[in-house]
């Protein structure tokens, strides 16, 4: 459960995860970010609202795994860490969970500060450089935007004219091969994680 309360006229707001790491959501430390929680939480967050079709929830591991499947479709030779950073681009949700983007609008700002605070400690957590390159952050983006594109369609009900008008047409990505179909939680946890260890292991060697 997430608490807060007044310390020395300071407020703390912090989540116990299942590793046991005490999260504090104001000031997250890179060392009370464990993979695993990471996993499990974005398997049980759902995408679109759980507005989707199919007997589970499309979640937001899936979405990643999705989003790292397109993006090495447009730079085929990322390097790992490249590729790492695509996996992690909603990291920040398994505490947060996924907003809709008219309710992210409305939020404003402090939303979206406590977003990259932890989008900040997770990337150091992993030894990721803090802030991606404009031209890496425009191809992840163009990557999540592909999968909007067809979940939208595949998924959440919207007319092909819709979706394009959200997310942009796809050019040169289609969806042959791409994972669409809503899996059960632990099977997309374990997903995440094999995925994650799989890059670990090919940026540090072992």
């Amino acid at each position: 459960m997430a608490k807060a309360d007044l310390t020395g006229g300071a407020t703390r707001a912090w989540q116990r995860m299942l590793s046991g790491r005490r999260l504090d959501l104001l000031d997250p430390s890179p060392l009370d970010i464990e993979i695993t929680d990471i996993a499990h939480g974005l398997a049980r967050v759902a995408r679109w609202n759980g507005q989707t079709r199919g007997e589970h929830a499309y979640s937001v591991a899936q979405h990643c795994l999705l989003v790292e499947q397109i993006f090495l479709r447009l730079v085929p030779d990322a390097s790992p860490d490249m590729v790492l950073q695509a996996l992690l681009h909603d990291a920040p949700e398994y505490v947060i969970g996924d907003m809709i983007s008219p309710f992210k609008a409305v939020m404003g700002g402090q939303y979206k500060d406590i977003e990259e605070r932890l989008h900040k400690a997770i990337h150091m957590r992993f030894t990721l450089p803090v802030k991606a390159g404009k031209t890496l952050e425009k191809r992840i983006k163009q990557a999540d935007r592909i999968a909007a594109y067809y979940e939208a369609m595949r998924l959440a009900g919207f007319a092909e004219d819709e979706a394009a008008r959200y997310f942009g047409r796809p050019k040169n990505i289609t969806t042959e091969g791409l994972d669409l179909i809503p899996r059960p939680t632990q099977q997309v946890e374990g997903s995440f994680l094999s995925r994650f260890a799989t890059l670990d292991a090919l940026r540090t060697g072992s």
